[in-house]
């Protein structure tokens, strides 16, 4: 038998840790999690697993109820907390016991919960709230879209804040329980799976789930009349896709494009690995935008995508997202090329397995089409500024590097590249320099050059690092290049980063929130 022996100093020490932290050791957490472009966005001190949302809604009025409940671990010691969110709050709890709060700014809701937290201890929030979504407007925009029938919740980089409580940032992913009440005749979309549906007193509740780690702007909600097809893919899992039944003639160009969801993502498991979520699908709202978003397991699709008829192209680009964005986020939104260059690079491996022209061809196009002193070559895909974060250039020469990322290792590489990346940083988030770093442990070759050449100088490339990237220097350009036949299809989702009017105002041209 071993007794221990404690030392005066390390009895000390236990002492110490016995002694509870005085109320001097709780600070308040930070109002924003540190967002190069968006300081305010999220919160510090706290990161939520869960997000538990019970509401009802009312389409008539557009009046929304409801109430949210938390589930989060304290990541400091606490004495207050802020939470982001814009419609009127009545009560809050933390923990089972009534807290203080109050609201500051346009959108931040601070609680200051009866007892302090300590670092490491889990906590319950609950919020409850109602209020008109339409009427909140946050720095002259909404991300709510008033329908005929009901409304809408899809906007970047923010949208929560029209319907929840939450840490609004990336970085801070949670599961989801969505179940929305809504008049019979009236149906209730979100994200994930829908477990089960009842009806009573004349109003119905859907219940949703999407139960893998999921970005707040990434939650969506659709109250409206919609037409709803299901299937299931060859591995099992559920397909649902919603149409407002008041599409018009696009009607039938929306659902030849949707309806392939199930193929599209099929033929991106080859190039990207095994789809990351429990649900496929896709919804289409009768909405005046004309963007799309990449909302978790079922994109939005403005309408407008498909008024030209039927393109496939937009659905690969926002399932690509599913992958890249979605699964793997940003960890900071300077970092968007690893959202939005990979998933314009996906459409163009989609034209080329469907024979309407090779990535190099387009990528050939993109660079001959713009003269060296054409103002897109001045945005920095790899931080491209708040005002240019969704600039045509994040795309088109963001997929660009890619190219020249496949032209410098080659194919084999290249595309173990494009599946590994994925599944290393699964239901995380990551920086464009994490990326690179990466790319080079694959390949194993120095890349930090090509990059910094393709994304990060404000200059159209040149010489030698145009050659590299198998497209032509500039004394090479033709008067009129040809466009690969898949180039109108393509170019015609350009307007899934134009995103409303009252956007333009703050991000310019192009801007998008």
């Amino acid at each position: 038998m071993h007794r221990r022996i404690i030392v005066p100093s390390a009895l000390a020490a236990s002492l110490l840790l016995a002694i509870p932290a005085s109320a001097a050791d709780f600070v308040p957490g930070a109002p924003g999690i540190g967002d190069s472009y968006y300081p305010a966005s999220g919160n510090g001190g706290y990161d939520v697993s869960h997000y538990d949302l019970r509401l009802k809604y009312q389409p008539a009025t557009d009046l929304l109820e409801g109430t949210a409940t938390l589930v989060a671990t304290a990541r400091q010691n606490l004495s207050r907390f802020n939470l982001d969110l814009g419609l009127k709050v009545s009560d809050v709890r933390v923990n089972g016991r009534p807290a203080a709060f109050t609201t500051s700014g346009e959108h931040e809701l601070e609680v200051t919960p009866a007892t302090p937290l300590a670092k490491g201890k889990s906590l319950s929030v609950v919020v409850r709230y109602a209020g008109k979504p339409s009427d909140l407007k946050i720095g002259g925009w909404t991300a709510w879209h008033r329908t005929p029938d009901g409304g809408v919740a899809a906007q970047e980089p923010d949208s929560a804040v029209w319907w929840f409580p939450s840490n609004d940032h990336p970085l801070d992913k949670a599961t989801f329980d969505v179940s929305v009440l809504v008049p019979d005749g009236t149906q209730a979309i979100s994200n994930g799976v829908l477990q089960s549906q009842s009806t009573k007193l004349g109003w119905t509740r859907f219940n949703w789930r999407s139960n893998k780690p999921q970005a707040t702007y990434l939650a969506t909600l659709a109250v409206g009349k919609f037409d709803i097809t299901t299937d299931t893919t060859a591995n099992g899992l559920p397909v649902l896709n919603a149409y407002s039944k008041d599409l018009g003639d696009i009607d039938g160009a929306a659902r030849a494009s949707i309806e392939r969801t199930a193929e599209v993502a099929e033929w991106l498991e080859s190039v990207y690995g095994p789809y990351p979520f429990n649900s496929l699908g896709g919804y289409v709202p009768n909405v005046t935008s004309g963007y799309a978003l990449e909302t978790q397991t079922r994109p939005f699709y403005s309408p407008r995508q498909f008024a030209n008829g039927a393109n496939v192209s937009v659905v690969v680009h926002e399932l690509a997202h599913q992958w890249y964005g979605d699964s793997v986020s940003v960890a900071d939104w300077k970092d968007i090329w690893i959202n939005e260059g990979f998933a314009r690079y996906s459409q163009w491996l989609w034209s080329e397995k469907e024979g309407e022209g090779t990535a190099q061809e387009l990528a050939d196009y993109v660079y001959r089409s713009r003269a060296a002193d054409d103002p897109f070559w001045t945005v920095k895909p790899g931080d491209p500024g708040a005002e240019n974060q969704f600039d045509i250039a994040v795309y088109d020469r963001g997929a660009l590097a890619l190219q020249a990322l496949r032209d410098e290792v080659g194919d084999e590489d290249f595309f173990a590249i494009l599946k590994g990346w994925p599944q290393e940083h699964a239901y995380g988030n990551a920086h464009v320099a994490d990326f690179v770093r990466y790319a080079e442990r694959v390949s194993g070759k120095p890349l930090a050059g090509l990059f910094d050449t393709w994304l990060f100088q404000p200059v159209k490339p040149a010489g030698t690092a145009a050659a590299a990237a198998g497209v032509a220097g500039l004394a090479a350009v033709p008067r009129t290049p040809v466009a690969p036949k898949s180039w109108k299809k393509i170019a015609a989702t350009n307007t899934i980063h134009e995103h409303d009017e009252h956007d333009e105002h703050e991000h310019g041209e192009h801007g998008g929130r």
